[in-house]
């Protein structure tokens, strides 16, 4: 799927998850707890967006990459963003020995790259490149603030459809129950499911395009192809233990074990596909 296309698919999904909220505020008819939930989500994405990226590295225990003992991690990255057209962004380690890396911050001027020190050891210098690339491609195209603004529309989703639930089996609005309560019903447990499958989706969406736009800056797609394939290897056989399922989508691959049911709930898309759309790009 080429850029313009990922990026057509991203706007509709966010479209689809605009139009579900409105969906569910016509259906439950009032003003005051979509209101309430907005705000209430928007204020807790706005703390997260700015904060997210020191909660997740302290999450990790990520400690800052000083040059003198990362040589080779600062030479690859001060390639790659010449090439890229980016700022320096702070670069970390993560003290684990699952391979693994992600990019935070909110923007090009505020970011961070971490790795763990696993991927330092399983990864040749051209497919760390690669994953760098990949990292970097994240920034560039500010992902970090689409899956903010995504999160932000889900979140209003869940809360009024926990709010729709309460209200409903609480027993008010009895004038109203019968066919109404149903709807209600299964709009409070159906919403926050569909919105959370848009969601994943969203990310997925983004993986692809930070895995096209990181070969291109990188110069070799399988390169980065090949490093998601020993990626993908290693965590099945050593999964992270610590941290939370809820960062999964940071990490260019699922550092998490498990296959989610139909995929409807992967934050990745299958590696399998991945690796095949990298090979078949022209550099």
């Amino acid at each position: 799927m080429s850029t313009i296309a990922n990026q057509f698919k991203t706007a509709l999904l966010l479209g689809l998850l605009t139009g579900l909220l409105l969906v569910i505020g016509f259906l439950i008819g009032g003003q005051s707890g979509l209101i309430i939930g907005l705000i209430f989500s928007v204020l807790m994405n706005f703390l997260s967006y700015f904060f997210s990226d020191k909660i997740v590295l302290m999450m990790y225990k990520a400690k800052e990459a000083k040059e003198s003992n990362y040589p080779q991690f600062h030479k690859i990255v001060n390639e790659l963003i010449k090439e890229a057209g980016l700022p320096k962004p702070k670069l970390y380690i993560i003290p684990i020995q699952t391979p693994n890396a992600f990019a935070t911050g909110r923007n090009p001027n505020h970011a961070a790259v971490a790795v763990t020190e696993g991927i330092l050891d399983l990864l040749n210098k051209e497919e760390l490149k690669g994953v760098i690339a990949h990292e970097l491609a994240h920034i560039k195209d500010r992902d970090i603030l689409i899956s903010t603004i995504a999160a932000t529309i889900a979140g209003v989703i869940s809360y009024i459809a926990m709010m729709a639930r309460f209200t409903t089996l609480s027993g008010r609005d009895n004038e109203e129950r019968g066919g109404n309560i149903i709807s209600l019903i299964l709009l409070g447990i159906l919403a926050p499911i569909i919105a959370m499958i848009i969601q994943l989706a969203i990310s997925r969406s983004r993986e692809y395009l930070a895995d096209s736009i990181g070969a291109k800056i990188s110069k070799h797609p399988t390169s980065l192809a090949s490093a998601l394939e020993k990626l993908d290897n290693s965590v099945k056989t050593k999964p992270l233990k610590s941290g939370n399922p809820a960062t999964a989508h940071m990490f260019i691959v699922n550092p998490f074990s498990g296959k989610s049911l139909l995929g409807l709930f992967s934050t990745h898309p299958p590696i399998q596909e991945r690796v095949k759309r990298l090979k078949a790009m022209k550099i």
